[in-house]
């Protein structure tokens, strides 16, 4: 290879970060690689460059951004058995088809999971509204309707103020990616005083979680599908932070991953774990700080330090 062409190939290789989208592909035959992209961009990363993610992870020293990417570049190779066979053994032009095939899954997922959820979340939010919301015309969704737009308000704002209402509907109310809409709220009541209170605790991200990973009919109290959700599919047994931002709004994960908001986040997994996963080990509450069983754990693990230190 010519200078020429290795200088074009490093700059392809490093022209952006592989947690961002690249150029659209045509659409590719069904693969087993596309099913695992689909529930992979669902569950760890929803907007990735995986060809790129692949292929640039041969470097020794990471920036800030770069640990990120490598991150979701080991939970990809552990997720799919044969794919660190791949990264070791096949040429470059394989492991980019193969991010290919991974990125088309990621974005067929999102694009059946936004059809979808468009055909039922009136049911769920509006079953009997007046005004009425049209399912085949969305000119009076959003702010221009007074439900939906109570709804998508940011939390921190009165959708009942004359002059916010007015700015949102027009536009010239701008609305930026660390302002999350109230329905993302349980009950849609946002305390300012305790921002992480009912965060990511609705009902509707609730149904909409179900509809996504376990069935449609599973958002009902008694399921009623007749196939396999993409939770067994999948082996899913627990319920993720890449999983809950991606029913609500990616802007989230940044917080959801932020190691400051771990007790928080541990919380909001247990509580998720119990509405998705109510008999899995996942959802059982943490020990008490003075119940028995929480003492005789304290005291083994003094006696691991004790025999730890005299060692």
């Amino acid at each position: 290879m010519d200078e020429d062409n290795s200088s074009s190939t490093e700059s392809h290789k490093r022209g952006s970060s592989a947690l961002q989208l690249g150029p659209r592909k045509k659409a590719l035959k069904s693969d087993p690689l596309i099913s695992h992209g689909q529930h992979f961009g669902r569950t760890v990363f929803a907007l990735c460059n995986y060809p790129s993610l692949l292929t640039n992870m041969s470097i020794e020293y990471f920036s800030a951004e770069e640990h990120r990417e490598h991150a979701v570049f080991e939970m990809l190779l552990n997720s799919y058995l044969g794919l660190l066979k791949w990264l070791k053994e096949g040429s470059e032009e394989e492991l980019i088809h193969v991010g290919e095939l991974i990125g088309k899954g990621a974005a067929c997922a999102r694009g059946e999971d936004t059809k979808s959820l468009k055909l039922v979340i009136i049911d769920w939010i509006a079953p009997a509204v007046v005004p009425p919301l049209p399912r085949n015309s969305k000119i009076s969704w959003g702010f221009n309707h007074p439900l939906t737009g109570r709804l998508l308000c940011p939390a921190e704002l009165d959708w009942d103020d004359a002059d916010t209402k007015q700015g949102l509907q027009s536009g010239e109310l701008g609305i930026s990616g660390d302002q999350w809409p109230l329905f993302v709220y349980a009950n849609e009541v946002f305390d300012p005083e305790d921002p992480w209170n009912g965060l990511l605790r609705s009902r509707l991200l609730v149904n909409a979680f179900r509809h996504i990973f376990t069935s449609p009919s599973s958002v009902d109290k008694e399921p009623k599908a007749t196939h396999v959700g993409n939770t067994r599919i999948h082996g899913m047994t627990t319920v993720t932070s890449a999983s809950v931002a991606y029913v609500a709004t990616q802007s989230l994960l940044d917080l959801l991953e932020d190691p400051d908001e771990r007790r928080e986040v541990t919380e909001l997994l247990l509580w998720w774990n119990h509405q998705i996963f109510p008999m899995s080990s996942a959802a059982k509450q943490p020990l008490k700080a003075n119940s028995a069983l929480s003492k005789i754990h304290q005291k083994r693990a003094a006696l691991k330090d004790t025999d730890g230190g005299s060692a």
